[in-house]
């Protein structure tokens, strides 16, 4: 078969390579690919700058239809639509593992960094790691479901959006939209920031129902924020660009004691005020991955109609196009890629 393949450290050294159909296990499942999303750390790894194991399939964000199952598996048959979580292994023995936290565990496995992944017509996953999809959500929208449910883990389970929340999202990319759609979905207010360069994207985040898109380089987010809360501030912001910028000026919206939480990741270090942390006693917060809980509630989300991934998907490609997908990803002209196996 056809996969996407890193083949090697350093810049690119990314090609479409013939590669063995991969063997289903007896407590696996084999999963023809239908729809697979292009993430930011796809990217990341093209520049190298995330760690992985090569050679290895890139691709974490797929969905598609069981084809074999293994011999021990029982929740699952052929023909069934599904998404699967991107771990693949983890030790199930450590702190991390036994309180639900698997997906941070120090020794796990994930697919499309040290596993092979989705960019490719067949992948294999543990049963465990597989979830089917509701009978309203399209192979293209499931392509969704991993980024919704890291979404869900950040807004839900970290930040502990309430209704009544004033929640900023800065960045208008897919994680900052899906995450400003779950706090919206919580009862929350929700302001979205972005730049002149996002002007599609914050067109989007108010066709969604977004509560209040803001372009910084218009408009004076203090004064938003303060005309909104009446001086209090926002209670959550929850911070997605990965821009040094975004992060200062959240926690300068932040009111007392508000809860912080990081999506984005920093392609460099950056220069915050932890003053500010201090002064306000911020409640600071990261987000990685998700949870098991995480990932049944985002499906949840989307087979009550709370969540509409379709409006998301901007970009189509077949996986023979992936530069082409690449550098649309990079040019920030598109909120949601997927590439489609040939």
């Amino acid at each position: 078969m056809k996969a996407l393949v890193k083949l090697k450290k350093g810049q690119g050294n990314i090609e479409i390579c013939e590669v063995p159909e991969p063997i289903c296990g007896e407590g696996e499942v084999k999963i023809e690919v239908k729809a697979v999303g292009l993430c930011g750390s796809d990217i990341h790894i093209m520049h190298d700058a995330l760690p992985y194991t090569p050679p290895v399939i890139l691709g974490h964000e797929f969905c598609g239809m069981v084809v074999e199952v293994g011999t021990k598996v029982t929740s699952y048959k052929v023909g069934d639509r599904v998404v699967a979580e991107n771990v693949s292994l983890s030790c199930g023995k450590c702190s991390m593992c036994q309180t639900g936290h698997y997906a941070i565990c120090a020794n796990r496995s994930a697919q499309g960094l040290n596993r092979d992944g989705g960019f490719a017509k067949y992948v294999v996953c543990k049963e465990t790691f597989v979830f089917n999809i509701p009978d309203n959500m399209s192979y293209e929208e499931g392509a969704l479901a991993e980024p919704l449910t890291c979404c869900v883990h950040a807004v839900v389970e970290q930040s502990n959006v309430r209704a009544g929340d004033v929640v900023l999202v800065s960045g208008p990319g897919s994680i900052g939209i899906l995450a400003a759609m779950v706090a919206k979905a919580e009862g929350g207010f929700v302001i979205i920031t972005g730049t002149e360069a996002d002007g599609d994207r914050l067109k989007l985040c108010a066709e969604l129902g977004i509560d209040r898109v803001v372009n910084i380089q218009k408009e004076d987010l203090n004064e938003v924020v303060g005309e909104i809360t009446r001086g209090r501030g926002v209670d959550v912001v929850l911070e997605c660009s990965g821009a040094e910028p975004a992060v200062n000026s959240g926690i300068n919206v932040l009111k007392q004691r508000g809860r912080y939480t990081q999506l984005g990741l920093f392609a460099k270090n950056i220069n915050v005020n932890f003053n500010l942390l201090t002064m306000k006693e911020i409640h600071l917060e990261g987000c990685l991955s998700h949870t098991r809980d995480a990932w049944l509630r985002g499906l949840e989300l989307v087979r009550l109609g709370k969540i509409n991934l379709k409006p998301l998907i901007t970009h189509k490609f077949p996986i023979g196009e992936w530069e082409k997908a690449f550098e649309t990803f990079q040019s920030l002209k598109c909120t949601k890629i997927l590439l489609i196996p040939e």
